[in-house]
């Protein structure tokens, strides 16, 4: 697939999408399996039809399941990937997911089942592998559901703000703010080029490592690996513009920095990080409420936080909320389904929302 006719044709995929999901598209994948794969365990499940490529989607056999040793066939998910929906051309939903079931039934391996991770269960993708599903008679389960913050209204900006914050909270921010900006010069910059980005990508790197991220040994500068793929993936976001940055410095150091992914319709909230010696401040909320500006991108419909449920931080600003779940589909012959049965039973008799 890394090929320049290989990924023209991917990125033509992308372009025309029923869902958008950057962590699937050429830019963000390739240096991810370089980085993070190197054994090559997973193999891309590619479908086309009459000659053009219109589905793709990541896969590896894993041989515990959250824990527990239960082989199962499943999407990759790493953990700087936050959503897992296939990459299907618009209109060819159903033709997708027969595909992928066809070929998991023949090559199911020790795999007891097929789990699929982080899908959206808003859009097309989920709405045509129910109807696939059922005319098929296939046993499956919603095993997980959360719901996580996201950015989607016809508001402005300030009006969005408003109405998210009370006037106390935000009373709050300015007196923050007012405070800072004695400190030094404090500026917002929002770049989509790549001008400096070798740098920007630098200081991010530090500054993420500076935190709890790095004390915890979860920043991205704590492996080679993730550094190396933040580095790629941003270069190749930018190349087609695909890639939006913000930065909040002082004194032209900056102490809170983010992310965002341009998917039209949709975006995505990649990374954020600030300076914590400044944690009285709330750069990291000064930082989001600039993000709202997306609002008036017409490009931009929504955009996805890519953050935890009940976060925090951004469920405070952003109201609007995308299901994500977690789906079990039995695969191969009647024995492997019917061991699959009893499992997905257990499942969700003992804990609904999952093991």
């Amino acid at each position: 697939m890394d090929t320049p006719e290989a990924r023209l044709a991917w990125d033509a995929l992308a372009q025309c999408a029923a869902e958008p999901n950057p962590f699937h598209e050429s830019w963000y994948l390739l240096p991810a399996l370089r980085a993070l794969d190197p054994q090559g365990s997973v193999r891309l499940l590619r479908v086309e039809c009459a000659g053009d490529l219109t589905g793709l989607i990541p896969l590896r056999h894993e041989n515990r399941y959250y824990g527990r040793p239960i082989p199962q066939l499943c999407n990759w998910i790493h953990g700087n990937a936050f959503l897992g929906a296939p990459l299907i051309a618009a209109g060819m939903e159903r033709a997708f997911w027969r595909a992928l079931l066809e070929w998991a039934d023949a090559n199911a391996g020790r795999g007891l089942f097929l789990h699929l991770a982080a899908l959206p269960l808003d859009g097309p993708a989920h709405v045509a592998l129910e109807a696939v599903l059922a005319e098929q008679h296939r046993l499956s389960g919603l095993v997980y559901h959360e719901e996580r913050a996201m950015l989607h209204s016809s508001l402005s900006p300030e009006t969005y703000f408003e109405a998210a914050m009370s006037g106390k909270k935000r009373k709050e921010l300015r007196r923050q703010f007012a405070r800072l900006s004695e400190l030094g010069e404090v500026r917002f910059e929002r770049r989509r080029d790549d001008h400096r980005l070798a740098r920007w990508i630098d200081d991010f790197l530090v500054l993420e490592h500076s935190g709890w991220k790095g004390l915890a040994g979860s920043a991205l500068a704590s492996h080679q690996a993730t550094a190396r793929l933040f580095r790629e993936a941003l270069s190749g976001a930018a190349s087609l513009g695909k890639l939006e940055r913000l930065t909040l410095s002082l004194d032209d150091e900056p102490i809170a920095m983010l992310i965002n992914f341009l998917t039209p319709p949709g975006a995505y909230s990649y990374k954020t990080a600030f300076d914590e010696r400044f944690s009285r401040y709330s750069p990291g909320v000064l930082i989001q409420r600039e993000n709202l500006d997306l609002l008036d991108d017409p490009a931009v419909g929504w955009c996805d936080s890519c953050a935890a449920a009940d976060h925090p931080m951004i469920d405070h600003i952003w109201r609007e909320r995308r299901p994500i779940g977690r789906i079990s589909i039995a695969i191969g012959g009647k024995l492997r389904r019917s061991l699959f049965g009893q499992v997905l039973r257990r499942e969700l008799g003992r804990k609904p929302t999952g093991l």
